[in-house]
């Protein structure tokens, strides 16, 4: 027994971890970027790099539809728009799309200490429902909170409160992995611990999270604890 599994053995169950959905459970933002450019290129609208980063990125399809095209935005119209550029990206990043490096080894000792593990995304159930089965991470997740279930888009805090409530953890005992700054936010005003990772924005441009990493090979369970009980 190596000295990961002889910690494992003692982890104290009493917290639990929230993941984000694209960027996180998969590097998706970069085909996103593809299709959003390309569907708002078909309906004359430009976005920025900036937008994307700051005003789509973590946010639910009516927020930043409703964002782009206007408050007129009618309910038949959306559901339209939604459909259109999120068929296109589950079409387009079907080929590619695989779970951030070391995911599932985390995932693994997570479910192998007791650790209670949700989702926390703001995207529509379908592309929840594709990614979960491309990956081959669903088995992983018995809480999935998604963009239609909630009234309030991140950095807005109702997401990881309504998710902390649901798995019956306080959210001060809640870690959360977020690649987006509305997310960090939304994790952060929520009272959780929030571990930002690289796949949208650069290691500086996180202000306020317990942790930076690149990918999941960069944690363990162990720094995770260390979170709840630093000083053990």
């Amino acid at each position: 027994m190596n000295k990961t599994e002889k910690r494992m053995q003692t982890v104290k169950n009493d917290f639990a971890v929230i993941f984000d959905m694209d960027g996180v459970i998969v590097d998706s933002n970069p085909y996103h970027k593809i299709v959003l450019r390309e569907f708002c290129k078909k309906h004359q609208i430009s976005l920025t790099e900036v937008q994307l980063r700051t005003s789509v990125f973590g946010r639910t399809n009516k927020d930043w539809l409703t964002a782009v095209f206007g408050k007129d935005l009618t309910p038949e119209k959306f559901r339209q728009y939604e459909d259109e550029k999120e068929s296109l990206f589950r079409k387009i990043y079907a080929p590619e799309i695989k779970p951030v490096e070391g995911l599932i080894g985390l995932l693994d000792q997570l479910e192998s200490a007791g650790i209670t593990r949700a989702i926390a995304t703001s995207a529509p159930p379908r592309n929840v429902d594709f990614t979960l089965e491309y990956t081959g991470t669903k088995k992983y997740f018995d809480t999935i909170i998604d963009g239609d279930g909630v009234e309030h888009s991140k950095p807005h805090p109702e997401i990881y409160l309504k998710t902390a409530k649901r798995i019956g953890f306080p959210p001060e005992k809640c870690a959360v992995f977020e690649d987006s700054l509305s997310g960090v936010e939304s994790a952060r005003t929520a009272g959780c611990k929030v571990i930002g990772i690289t796949t949208t924005h650069k290691r500086e441009e996180f202000q306020g999270t317990e942790l930076v990493i690149d990918n999941f090979n960069d944690i363990s369970l162990p720094d995770l604890e260390r979170l709840f009980h630093p000083d053990d």
